[in-house]
């Protein structure tokens, strides 16, 4: 019996150790599994019915989903939130679970310091092709009640180690003829269709066109663009994109027609602006052949 006790003890012991080595428990329950650095955040299934803040949370998860129906009045596109943060902005690919740590930060593009109210409002404007959402609202409210929920556990200025980072920082020179090609081999037309115009904000938004984001948003640019495809494009992860297919398909998306955003001139207003912003003029030197890509200081010789 003794030996048969002190053979569960060890059991138990060394169970303790692995769960130990690979989850983190902090105080109120929150984990990071220090093998995939994913934060659990917590369930909507958790919110007590009784507390004033949950309608708010849960108002902010419709608003966060279906951004383009529910705010019909200052969406500009056919996109959500959730059009780039999938899962309501719990998938490890642009999580935005912890996204309340880091704010307020200094903002290089607009030349102030961010909150995260004008984070949500540089979003609106640009990927959104919209308006601002007044920031004293029950829309911003909401959504700030419910980037907040499912950030807790998070501390301010923390590092968040499961948020993937959608940027490359060499690009291959792009072959646009071959990013056209793969837009139909790997498929890319039975969610975003034949025109880019997509099937859904959130089944498969807009890449081109009218109902896509303006040439202001972060993903105008090569470099966020071709890191966007390769981490998270096909869902599923089917197959992965190399560097050069990542690169000529980006290239190939942004030489279409969008937006144009009208505010170019005033961003970055104390210097280091990118140079990989694909602009309306540039848009058409692609599409004419007569772009030089070493005006774009990522861009790299293509492996022959």
């Amino acid at each position: 019996m003794l030996k048969q006790k002190r053979l569960w003890i060890t059991v138990f012991a060394s169970l303790f150790i692995i769960i130990g080595c690979t989850v983190n428990e902090s105080e109120n329950g929150e984990t990071i599994d220090e093998e995939t650095n994913e934060h659990t955040p917590p369930s909507m299934e958790d919110l007590d019915p009784d507390d004033p803040m949950t309608e708010a949370i849960k108002y902010g998860e419709e608003i966060f989903n279906e951004t383009n129906v529910v705010m019909a009045d200052y969406v500009g596109n056919e996109l959500s939130c959730q059009s780039c943060h999938a899962d309501g902005g719990l998938s490890q690919s642009s999580s935005m679970v912890g996204v309340t740590a880091d704010y307020p930060q200094y903002r290089p593009r607009e030349g102030i310091t961010f909150t995260l109210e004008d984070r949500i409002n540089g979003c609106m404007i640009r990927s959104m092709n919209g308006e601002m959402i007044p920031s004293d609202s029950e829309e911003m409210r909401a959504l700030i009640s419910y980037l907040t929920y499912i950030s807790e556990g998070v501390e301010i200025g923390a590092e968040r180690p499961w948020v993937t980072v959608n940027s490359m920082d060499e690009v291959p020179e792009p072959n646009v003829e071959n990013g056209e090609e793969l837009y139909e081999k790997k498929n890319c037309l039975s969610c975003h269709g034949d025109d880019g115009q997509g099937t859904g904000a959130n089944t498969g938004p807009a890449l081109w066109g009218e109902n896509s984001f303006n040439d202001g948003a972060g993903m105008g640019r090569l470099t966020k663009m071709a890191g966007y495809l390769q981490n998270n494009m096909p869902i599923g992860a089917e197959y992965e994109l190399t560097d050069q297919e990542a690169a000529d398909l980006a290239a190939f998306l942004l030489m279409q027609d969008r937006p144009v955003w009208e505010g170019h001139d005033d961003d970055f207003p104390h210097g280091n602006r990118p140079t990989d912003i694909i602009t309306e003029d540039r848009r058409e030197k692609i599409r004419n052949g007569e772009f030089d890509w070493s005006e774009i200081e990522n861009v790299v010789p293509r492996k022959e």
